[in-house]
């Protein structure tokens, strides 16, 4: 049976249908200036899907939140909760098909990218057996897959871009369909927009998003004028689930409104000036500390908490001093085991933080807990490991120029770069792509050539190829070289390697 809902009439005044079951299939795509009256189709989509279809709005305005009454949705308010416990509540919405919206009203933009990312996160990585139907709706899309860096911090749009890639490009396999609104199609990745089928397009003026709708749409450039002319509510319908043909038609009214709605001219109170003066001007009130709310924390927080009152109650005991000679050997066996947790198959692609964990256990293990790194100095020894470089070589002079200059580089490039300068400075041939791959912990032979390029870009080193296709890598003022290597050796053996 097919499910078809009606969004409002067209511009010839017929009855507009969507069909739900083929949205489900080919996600949609809205788009239009402020004003234009997105979260109003929004609205109209969603308490009309409400009782075929499960659903979860991604909410950074809380302009969603009085579903609740109506449709019985779960509002979740993100300030209250942290990345772990949204993550648990998305895969619990899942099991338990209840519909939710994620209220990101009252935090900054990286915590709103973050905290819709885990929430999404678990939506995504649920279990097989609960992968339902879901309509997925994402309002100011571009905060969350912006197509360009921000003031935010990089991990925290790639946690956001990768979560909402997840969603358009993989969701549907899970039952997932994404459903994005976006106020400039310009600010929005392109790799997120791209997997949209249908789409509706509403008023915009800026000539760069008027053609890019008109191209979405299959009309001509010199149609896209036509986006200036629409009305408040008005909108170009195309796609599978909608029309095959560039379709007019107005948003019909809801039954629940934002808890802001459009403001309204009124009349200024009447007041004297003095009056005024005194209220507007009158001495402030005295500032109050307010108490900081605290967040629920973590079953990991509340374990370390622990750990740190016993160590705090312990009885201090003295070791004795340790010698140099002993010192160095501690080192090595750290070493040692460092090397053996990075032997397995897949430590390359591991987070830091299992490896870290790992890595403590077998110290404690070997009688090593005294000299365990913190997780700051994990990560240093990590990189020069993934390089093939020890404690004693780390601290060779020539080695310490090289860590200087790896560290215009992001810290997960740096062993890439320091493995490439060991194989230079020991004239050995330059590493293959397969090779560079598992030591940055990716699985594409196509990434570990981008990162060569990236390398080469800030001027550390340069790439050549001989006559037979073999590269050579010079670290440039150093003057160390590589010998000529095989860029596709291994290939043949870890075909899968490539994407």
């Amino acid at each position: 049976m097919t499910v078809a809902i009606e969004m409002g009439h067209t511009t010839a005044g017929a009855p507009a249908a969507l069909d739900l079951e083929e949205l489900l299939a080919t996600r949609l795509l809205v788009q239009g200036n402020s004003g234009s009256g997105k979260s109003h189709l929004l609205r109209r989509l969603l308490e009309q899907s409400a009782p075929w279809v499960q659903q979860t709005i991604i909410d950074p305005e809380g302009d969603f939140v009085a579903l609740c009454d109506r449709f019985g949705h779960l509002v979740i308010d993100a300030e209250e909760h942290t990345e772990r416990g949204l993550q648990s509540a998305g895969e619990r919405a899942r099991i338990h098909r209840v519909s939710t919206v994620l209220n990101l009203e009252g935090l900054d933009a990286e915590n709103q990218m973050r905290r819709a990312a885990a929430f999404l996160g678990g939506l995504f990585e649920v279990a097989r057996d609960h992968w339902y139907p879901m309509l997925v709706v994402v309002d100011e899309a571009q905060l969350f897959a912006p197509a360009v860096a921000g003031e935010v911090s990089d991990e925290a749009r790639k946690l956001s871009l990768g979560a909402m890639t997840n969603l358009m490009c993989r969701g549907r396999k899970r039952g997932l369909a994404g459903i994005i609104a976006t106020q400039r199609l310009a600010k929005l990745a392109k790799n997120v927009a791209a997997e949209a089928s249908n789409f509706l397009m509403g008023r915009t003026f800026l000539d760069i998003d008027m053609a890019r709708a008109a191209d979405l749409l299959g009309m001509e450039r010199r149609q896209a004028e036509a986006f200036r002319d629409l009305e408040r509510g008005q909108f170009m319908a195309l796609g599978p689930a909608l029309s095959r043909r560039p379709l007019g038609l107005r948003i019909g009214p809801t039954e629940t409104q934002a808890r802001n709605g459009t403001p309204r001219l009124m009349p200024l109170p009447e007041a004297a000036l003095e009056d005024a003066r005194a209220i507007i001007l009158a001495a402030p009130p005295p500032e109050t500390v307010r108490p900081q709310r605290r967040s629920s924390p973590d079953l990991l927080d509340q374990l370390m908490a622990a750990k740190s009152a016993a160590l705090e109650i312990r009885p201090e005991v003295v070791e004795p001093p340790i010698s140099a000679e002993d010192l160095t050997e501690r080192r090595q066996r750290v070493d040692r085991v460092l090397r053996a947790v990075l032997a397995q198959p897949d430590a390359g692609f591991r987070v830091i933080g299992v490896l870290y964990q790992e890595f403590v256990v077998r110290c404690r293990i070997e009688g090593l807990a005294s000299v365990v790194p913190d997780l700051q100095e994990f990560r240093r020894m990590l990189t020069r490991a993934r390089a093939g470089l020890g404690s004693d070589m780390a601290g060779d002079d020539a080695w310490q120029d090289v860590s200087v200059r790896a560290s215009i580089l992001p810290e997960d490039m740096q062993g890439v770069f320091m493995m490439i300068a060991r194989a230079a400075k020991e004239g050995w041939p330059c590493p293959s792509d397969a090779a560079i791959a598992r030591a940055y912990g990716s699985h594409s032979l196509r990434r570990a050539r981008r990162l060569l390029t990236y390398i080469e870009e800030q001027g550390l080193i340069v790439c050549q190829l001989d006559g037979l296709g073999r590269r050579i890598v010079t670290l440039v003022e150093l003057a160390w070289a590589t010998a000529p290597g095989d860029p596709n050796a291994e290939e043949a053996e870890q075909g899968s390697l490539a994407v």
